[in-house]
């Protein structure tokens, strides 16, 4: 075993096995740290997630409360459109009562002018018929003839 290829192989064992051992932890530091930057990557990655889910929960409860309020909203407007529409058909109802009755105190204030043009009229002709009469002596045939004459001019009067 004092060959030198025996002492060259037992040189060359101990120099991997030296080799070996410093390499082997120089590959172990790296594999270490490549691990440990992988893991960070996805203790990164996880938060991330947890971020993002965040995120679109609260997303997800604004539309929810932005629905909900449009409802409301919604809602609000159809209850008070439907106020205004019963506020209207009482105005509206109101207003023609009104009106109604307006025109039903003209008419009565026509009818009353007209019954008192009327009256007037027929004080006026027999106020002339009554002259005739009178200042005539006249018989009273023929005071019944100016008396039927004056009434059925009395229409024309009218008008």
């Amino acid at each position: 075993m004092n060959t030198p290829e025996f002492w060259v192989l037992v040189s060359f064992v101990i120099f991997m096995a030296l080799v070996w051992k410093k390499a082997g932890a120089a590959i172990g530091s790296v594999l270490d740290g490549r691990a440990e930057k992988i893991r960070a990557e996805l203790d990164e990655a996880e938060r991330l997630h947890k971020d993002a889910q965040a995120l679109l929960n609260g997303y997800q409860r604004r539309q929810a409360d932005a629905l909900k309020e449009a409802e409301a909203v919604l809602s609000h407007a159809r209850e008070e459109a439907a106020r205004l529409r019963a506020q209207a058909g009482t105005d509206l109802e109101s207003s023609l009562k009104r009106r109604e009755a307006q025109a039903m105190e003209r008419i009565a204030q026509a009818e009353a002018a007209a019954v008192t043009e009327v009256r007037n009229l027929t004080v006026d002709v027999a106020i002339g018929a009554s002259r005739r009469i009178l200042s005539g002596g006249l018989q009273a045939v023929q005071a019944d003839r100016l008396i039927e004459q004056s009434i059925a001019e009395l229409p024309k009067h009218l008008h």
